[in-house]
């Protein structure tokens, strides 16, 4: 039977073991050596024997068909052709048959000794650099000292020593003689030239004087040799005695110590054969004990501690797995199935083929070279050669990233190796395991459907239809529309008006999964109940947008059709909106009507208008009032005075008709509503109302808001942003201020960065100063001041200073403010240069949103990935620690930070000393006022830091869940929900910063 073909049946299994292999067990996978690096015939387009696709060795390229086609058809399943030597049998046995490569020369398997912790590295204890400048054929390796030799080659270095000094002495005296007897000549032929006394005398002493100069040049010269020579010879004595199994020799050191008859007593070795070869020696178990000794002996804390820890672990890992360190040295290489490195002929003769097959062929090549050189007895240094680029060949192949000269595929782009094929977003686990396809999906772009209950969502007829066609096909043959499933799909295709009832009905109680990517949190995939329209657009209800952080400029999102009973169930009772409603990462209000024009039309009904006097009427009710309203008596803004719960208060019709849409379990609000109060109506709600009122609730008063807003018909142009007239007055008086600031520093009074600094002060009092006296000269009912004061989506004054006042000091890319502010407005327009310097902050706003925004998500990612194992495992584990909470000057209210926690302690009163939270208690809203209204500064809470569950956290460390306010429930991933709830702000903050434009102090990257 087949090694691999046990796995073809393996559905139920307890655990995956990825162990290293054996050459043994690689060859025992493999069908047959692969030996050409052919792949397929050009002229027949079959598959070449003995290469990369050989069908003698794979099996056979069409089903139950041999090479030659002597043996055709099932009948002669498993009969191997006499002819061909190919067995007879399916074609998909080639995405299972493995070849290999028996390799001339071992070579090291790229993983174990590249990377950060090199394996092999550790395990011979070699530095990792020197273990590939052995591996690359650029140093030697010690395998094996003979205690013996080493003093026979001490005593030949010391007996070369001193023959070398020698000779060296003689040399040098003979160099003397000559000179000297050079000199003797000189001063004889001066001696019978020269007739005057005196100028003989003084021609000998110059010659002697030189002779003394040239003596004392040879006797230094003689001095530097001796010198050199010692220190060469020390050296090598040094390293001698110093050499021990497994050091490094350069090859210069080699060459000097084989010249002097110094290499008998060891063993050197280069390449993957000497790695082989010591890690051959390497008996685990002893080496194991070894270690164990000095790590006993050893100071904890060191860095020769960490490093053994490090060492022992790899070595008992090894033990234990009972892996040959060996195997980490390749002999043969396993060759993937040809299915999986398939070979496509495209349109024009060319074929398009995969990576592997190109790295493959280069191994071969490789090989094959390699194994002619030795059989013809090539020299050494050629050998070497071939064996380097062997092993760079099955670099690339194992994993290409890892070589910094990686090989290039015709487009010049890297050719992607067997761990590319693995690792990363695009690699086989990410992207096609855990990213799967999904049948009874759609996308489509999203438009509002003002008109939904928030549990509903529009989705195109068209779209709904194809999603529940097996739904619709199975409904027409019950009711017996169609008889069979063919003609039913033949009358589908014509769409007959009962199918789109059918359709109807199966919708009706059936949710639907909507997902908008990128999904960051759990709110981001949530169902709904669809609602047939027509049309090719997805219509979403306004107030879920911010939980799938959804707009609709042509946003895209994702429908799926959760097919089984218990999908459907737990999309209804775990993923409608009703079940969302609030925020996990901190429990506020997130599926609400406080956006946009839902806001704004509340905004404008509820505040009142000054241009209206106030009515002289009291009215006995609100239902006379809204009576008054519709016969035109008085205005929807106008103030008026009404009695309401047995007292007259002063409001308007707008917050009347506000009020009527709230449950009955609130008291009357009389105040301009803005998106802040309609969110705390909601926290509020939340601990008064049901899920189903607060839905309602969320309807009425979106509907209420889009009427409010129809009816304001607001809108605003350029002439309602205006500027205020004593803008030239103020910007002449700051120029002055910077002409006195540049003197002082021209007469060097201040510094430059003192100038810098007072600049910038004054730029931005005078920006400041003139935001103020635009928005005071803003009337109340000014369009623009009614937007930011509803506090509609990112709207602030900061937009109208830049819009009417004046843009100021803006930042570059690098966050550095720009010493030239700019000094107009937006409605009056930017000079050329002006323009020029502030596009440089607005630069940087579109730069962070691309490149940040992937940061932010690996951050995520990377978060998942450190707590995905922190789940609520147990409901109580019975510790009595706890974490002390204490009022600080943190942002943070100290009130937000202990609610939904549980008091380790009980908390009292400290006057009168009575109790609010019991040991053990859930500290809620109502507690948490307590505290508040007591003063009380510290509180000692269940922490999850605290918390002495062994795996994971208990429900009473965790406390509340703030996803519904209720006790968490066991199973819950908090770690996940924690990772998500910072994950998404911090992507969200970087995709936003486009919308400042750069101006000082609104940066948030």
């Amino acid at each position: 039977m087949e090694p691999l073909a046990n796995l073809r049946a393996l559905t139920d299994f307890q655990s995956l073991i990825i162990k290293l292999a054996s050459p043994e067990e690689i060859r025992k996978w493999s069908r047959g050596e692969i030996t050409k690096p052919e792949t397929i015939n050009y002229r027949t387009l079959k598959p070449e024997k003995d290469g990369l696709f050989d069908e003698r060795i794979f099996g056979p390229t069409k089903d139950w068909e041999c090479y030659c086609g002597k043996y055709k058809r099932i009948r002669y399943k498993g009969v191997i052709c006499d002819k061909c030597g190919v067995e007879v049998t399916q074609s998909r046995v080639r995405r299972e048959r493995m070849g290999h490569i028996s390799l001339a020369t071992p070579a090291v398997h790229v993983w174990f000794f590249k990377g950060a912790p090199s394996k092999v590295s550790l395990l011979l204890n070699v530095s990792p650099r020197a273990i590939e400048q052995v591996i690359y054929f650029a140093r030697f390796l010690v395998i094996d000292i003979k205690e013996r030799g080493r003093k026979k080659a001490i005593r030949n270095l010391e007996k070369a020593r001193s023959a070398r000094e020698k000779e060296i002495s003689q040399v040098y005296k003979e160099k003397r003689e000559l000179k000297k007897e050079e000199t003797k000549k000189a001063k004889e032929k001066v001696k019978g030239k020269v007739r005057d006394k005196e100028q003989a005398t003084l021609a000998i002493s110059e010659i002697d004087l030189d002779w003394r100069k040239k003596e004392a040049a040879i006797l230094e010269e003689e001095k530097t040799a001796l010198g050199k020579i010692n220190e060469l010879f020390s050296n090598l004595l040094s390293l001698i005695k110093n050499l021990s199994p497994l050091s490094i020799l350069s090859e210069e050191e080699y060459d000097e110590l084989a010249n002097h008859e110094a290499v008998d007593f060891f063993e050197v070795k280069m390449g993957a054969d000497a790695i082989l070869s010591a890690v051959e020696k390497i008996n685990l178990e002893e080496l194991a004990a070894n270690l164990r000794k000095e790590f006993e002996e050893t100071k904890i804390q060191s860095s020769r501690y960490v490093k053994l820890t490090k060492r022992l672990k790899l070595v008992d890992g090894m033990r234990r797995a009972k892996v040959n360190p060996s195997w980490m040295v390749l002999k043969v290489v396993p060759v993937l199935p040809p299915d999986l490195r398939p070979m496509v002929q495209l349109s024009g003769g060319r074929f398009a083929t995969s990576d592997l097959n190109d790295l493959y062929r280069r191994v071969i090549n490789r090989n094959n070279r390699l194994k002619h050189l030795i059989d013809l007895g090539a020299p050494e240094i050629i050998l070497r050669n071939e064996k380097r680029m062997l092993q760079e060949a099955v670099d690339s192949l194992i994993d290409a990233s890892q070589r910094k000269a990686t090989r290039r595929g015709r487009g010049r782009q890297p050719l992607r190796s067997l761990s590319d094929m693995l690792k990363g977003k695009q690699g086989r686990f990410r992207q096609n395991l855990l990213g799967k396809r999904v049948d009874y999906s759609g996308r489509s772009v999203i438009i509002v459907g003002p008109e939904l209950k928030l549990f509903q969502c529009g989705l195109p007829k068209d779209m709904a239809l194809e999603m529940f066609k097996p739904f619709v096909l199975r409904e027409m043959i019950t009711r017996g529309i169609a008889p069979n499933v063919k003609s039913a799909k033949n009358m589908l295709e014509q769409r007959p008006p009962e199918i789109f009832d059918i359709l109807e009905e199966i919708t009706q109680n059936h949710p639907v999964l909507l997902n908008r990517a990128p999904t960051l949190h759990k709110l981001s995939l949530q169902a709904f109940y669809p609602v047939l329209i027509e049309g090719s657009a997805i219509r979403i209800h306004p107030a879920i947008c911010k939980g799938f952080n959804a707009d609709f400029d042509g946003d895209q999102m994702a429908v799926h059709v959760p097919l089984s009973k218990k999908a459907i169930d737990e999309a209804i009772e775990l993923m409608l909106p009703e079940h969302n409603l609030l925020r996990p990462a901190d429990g506020s209000p997130i599926s609400t009507p406080a956006s946009k024009e839902m806001a704004l039309g509340v905004y404008y009904l509820t505040c009142k208008d000054p241009r209206i006097e106030t009515g002289k009427t009291v009215y006995e009710s609100s239902q006379e009032v809204i009576m008054a309203y519709q016969t035109g008596k008085i205005e929807l803004r106008q103030e008026i005075a009404v009695r309401i719960d047995r007292k007259i208060i002063e409001t308007t019709v707008g917050r009347i008709l506000f009020n009527e849409v709230l449950p009955e379990n609130f008291s009357f609000v009389n105040k301009s509503i803005t998106s802040s109060v309609i969110e705390e109506l909601f926290t509020e709600a939340y601990s008064l109302l049901k899920k189903k009122e607060i839905v309602a609730m969320t309807d009425a008063i979106k509907t209420l808001g889009f009427w409010g807003g129809t009816i304001s018909g607001l809108s605003f142009g350029i002439a309602d942003a205006k500027v205020s007239p004593e803008k030239p007055k103020k910007i002449h008086e700051a120029d002055a201020k910077i002409t006195e600031i540049e003197k002082n520093f021209a007469q060097g009074l201040i510094t430059a960065g003192e100038k810098k600094r007072l600049a910038q002060e004054v730029w931005i009092e005078v920006t400041e100063d003139l935001a103020d006296k635009t928005w005071e000269q803003l009337e109340p009912t000014n369009p623009i001041r009614v937007v930011i004061d509803a506090e509609v989506g990112r709207t602030s004054r900061d937009q109208v200073k830049q819009l009417a006042a004046i843009r100021g000091l803006v930042v570059d890319p690098l966050g550095k403010i720009v010493e030239l502010p700019i000094k107009s407005n937006f409605r009056e327009g930017l000079s050329a240069f002006e323009y020029v310097t502030s596009s440089r902050g607005s630069r940087k706003g579109l730069t962070d949103t691309a490149l940040k925004t992937a940061d932010a998500g690996y951050l995520t990612r990377r978060l998942v990935d450190v707590a995905h194992d922190v789940i609520i495992r147990d409901k109580n584990c019975g510790t009595k620690e706890g974490l002390s909470m204490k009022r600080t000057i943190r942002p943070e209210s100290f009130a937000r930070r202990i609610a939904g926690r549980i008091a380790a302690q009980e908390v009292k009163h400290p006057k009168t000393k009575k109790r609010i939270v019991a040991k053990g208690a859930v500290i809620d809203e109502e507690k948490k006022q307590e505290i508040e209204r007591a003063k009380i500064s510290e509180v000692i809470v269940r922490s999850p830091l605290t918390c002495s569950t062994r795996y994971g956290l208990c429900a009473k460390c965790y406390g509340l869940d703030l996803s519904n306010k209720k006790m968490i429930e066991l199973g819950t991933p908090a770690g996940v929900i924690a990772a998500q709830s910072i994950g998404e702000p911090g992507t969200q903050l970087t995709m936003r910063t486009k919308h400042t434009g750069g101006v000082v102090g609104v940066d948030v990257t």
